[in-house]
């Protein structure tokens, strides 16, 4: 029984050649791209050279991998998380680096994802079909959440004091707080960004609020 269970955990051919794939999605590239920029052949990813002309699995080589990490800019736990997506139910959600969440078309008016950018990730928990996704990179969060931590936000979820949120303003900045009043004149925030004092947003200055409701932390 231990034998076979070890066995269930072990990581199949499929299950890396599609994180690989999705890899190559979440960059923006085709698997052909993704190898042409991390300076492999350009046909080292293809379908067609997963199985051998006699019908034998064909692996990814570890350096190959490691290349494909790199030219999309993403580290080995984006890649588990990757194969990990294989178990989910199908469905995904738009993803963004937090970094990138202030350019001006990555949202539209009512906060919903919109341009280009956006990769995709399995859905966590949720039924709100209008929630994203952003990842965090750095330190500037901490420790509130860490260089690589996903977190879930809900455009359609009610906010309350004390909640966690995401707030964009009208001029274009983006920032991730804990909300400690809101008014109908103004939202009053203390941001995790340990460099950033308490602030206050009129209202006419804010574009939207949402709410965080999960983190892969």
């Amino acid at each position: 029984m231990v034998k076979q269970a070890k066995a269930q955990r072990m990581l199949t051919h499929d299950q890396i050649w599609a994180a690989l794939d999705r890899l190559a999605a979440r960059a923006g590239l085709s698997p052909s791209g993704l190898a042409k920029r991390a300076g492999l052949d350009p046909t080292t990813f293809n379908k067609s050279k997963r199985v051998t002309t006699d019908g034998r699995e064909r692996w990814p080589s570890t350096e190959s991998i490691a290349k494909a990490l790199a030219a999309a800019d993403s580290s080995i736990e984006i890649f588990a998380r990757l194969i990990d997506e294989e178990s989910g139910d199908g469905r995904t959600i738009p993803l963004l680096g937090f970094a990138q969440a202030g350019a001006s078309s990555a949202f539209d008016e009512q906060g919903s994802p919109s341009g280009k950018g956006w990769s995709e990730i399995a859905r966590p928990i949720t039924d709100d079909v209008s929630a994203f996704a952003l990842e965090i990179s750095g330190d500037s969060l901490l420790p509130a959440y860490r260089n690589g931590d996903v977190i879930l936000v809900s455009p359609g979820a009610p906010v309350h004091k004390g909640d966690r949120v995401v707030v964009k303003t009208r001029a274009g900045e983006v920032m991730l707080a804990t909300l400690k009043r809101r008014t109908a004149k103004a939202v009053e925030l203390q941001p995790f960004d340990a460099t950033l004092g308490e602030r206050t947003v009129a209202a006419g200055d804010l574009a939207w609020v949402a709410r965080i409701v999960w983190a892969s932390q």
